[in-house]
């Protein structure tokens, strides 16, 4: 209980290169601590060992999606084009998404659905009032492809986490990432198992992943030329 005594505290959310982050007054806090609203995360805390859930939860979680669309031009500069949507955001009155500055240009609010109010400001989406039910997609470019010694590029994001104070708690992330014919698929880490699902062919990886704790993935092209 050593948090009821507090007015408010920020919970961070990381997805890949953005956080979320809100505040919550003493009332809320308490509710969830005593477990009186099935609004917020459960009780049952995980301190950010990656657990894949064979079986998705019975309560609708937030649903993380990327596309990933890599262009000619991104072999060379390394920006990728993203069109981003979470879905089943948990309920807050203020939250924000932010993005590393130095790795997100072209920030663009696509749409929102149960948000009272979502607006650019800077390098972050602004939220308020988000209720049961929220949908939010963004599009941009970030800055996430390397390129190896070897020639082969590593497309690396994460971490990807639902956090609520001390726990991180159930999430579903899923991506589609479409390439170029002259490039091909080499791999993905961590490999395809029970709670990550993997399909692949010449255009593109996707991928869909239940899982509790911290998801960072890599996945490795090479010229196919």
């Amino acid at each position: 209980m050593r948090y009821a005594r507090l007015h408010w505290v920020v919970v961070i959310l990381l997805l890949g290169s953005t956080q979320v982050t809100a505040q919550m007054s003493e009332a809320q806090i308490e509710a969830w601590l005593n477990n009186e609203t099935e609004d917020l995360p459960g009780t049952k805390i995980n301190e950010g060992k990656l657990r894949f859930l064979i079986k998705p939860p019975k309560k609708r979680v937030h649903h993380h999606h990327n596309t990933l669309i890599i262009h000619a031009n991104s072999l060379k500069d390394g920006w990728v084009k993203m069109q981003q949507c979470h879905q089943h955001l948990d309920k807050f009155p203020r939250a924000q998404v932010v993005y590393k500055k130095y790795k997100i240009k072209n920030l663009k609010l696509v749409s929102s659905k149960n948000i009272e109010k979502a607006w650019i400001e800077n390098h972050t989406v602004q939220l308020r009032n988000v209720r049961k039910g929220a949908r939010l997609c963004i599009e941009a470019d970030t800055r996430a492809l390397l390129k190896n010694k070897d020639g082969s590029f590593t497309l690396t994001n994460g971490p990807f986490m639902r956090r609520f104070l001390d726990g991180f708690f159930p999430m579903r992330v899923s991506m589609d990432l479409r390439f170029p014919k002259n490039i091909k698929f080499v791999s993905i880490s961590p490999p395809q198992q029970p709670g990550l699902r993997i399909n692949y062919n010449g255009s593109g990886v996707h991928f869909d992943a239940w899982f509790e704790g911290k998801l960072y993935t890599n996945i490795k092209l090479k010229p196919s030329y």
